[in-house]
């Protein structure tokens, strides 16, 4: 039997639309983009309630629409946009650390953008490895040699030392 889970996925987006702004502006890193991709998004979820199956399937399967919406625009835009924490003014006391912080998210700007998605995906918006693994659609090992690999190379290149 075939169940539309409209209101509950209508639900959940209100509860958590600053969170996938969010995300998806640390990807763009442009408000305007970021608005419209969440929007479209939340359009094409809506759209699609019927297609999905299990209901406590409804974050990752909405993680992945957001996704796809990001990806798409951003092959679409063929734009080499920067990984930034949204910070707010004064959450850094110290300026070395507020240096150390920028040069993290410098460093992290210059990995591939799929790795870039789940460094975001585990550290932002708080996913498991097996959550990350469903939201793209690779195997739970390639998710984690992917992730381990990009932290041992940011670890490398704020550390400045050869590993």
């Amino acid at each position: 039997m075939e169940q539309d889970y409209f209101e509950e996925i209508a639900d959940y987006v209100l509860e958590n639309q600053k969170k996938f702004y969010r995300m998806v502006y640390s990807s763009v890193r442009n408000e305007q983009d970021a608005m419209d991709i969440v929007q479209n998004a939340i359009c094409k979820a809506l759209e699609h309630s019927r297609d999905l199956r299990n209901i406590q399937a409804l974050k990752t399967w909405f993680y992945r629409i957001l996704m796809n919406e990001s990806m798409g625009f951003l092959k679409k835009n063929r734009r080499e946009i920067l990984l930034e924490e949204p910070m707010e003014i004064g959450t850094c006391n110290d300026e070395t650390e507020s240096k150390d912080v920028q040069g993290l998210y410098r460093e992290i700007g210059r990995l591939p953008q799929e790795v870039q998605i789940i460094i975001r995906l585990r550290f932002y918006e708080e996913l498991s490895l097996q959550e990350i693994a469903e939201v793209t659609g690779l195997n739970l090992n390639t998710v984690k040699a992917k992730l381990y690999r990009a932290l041992k190379t940011l670890r490398v290149e704020m550390e400045g030392v050869a590993i």
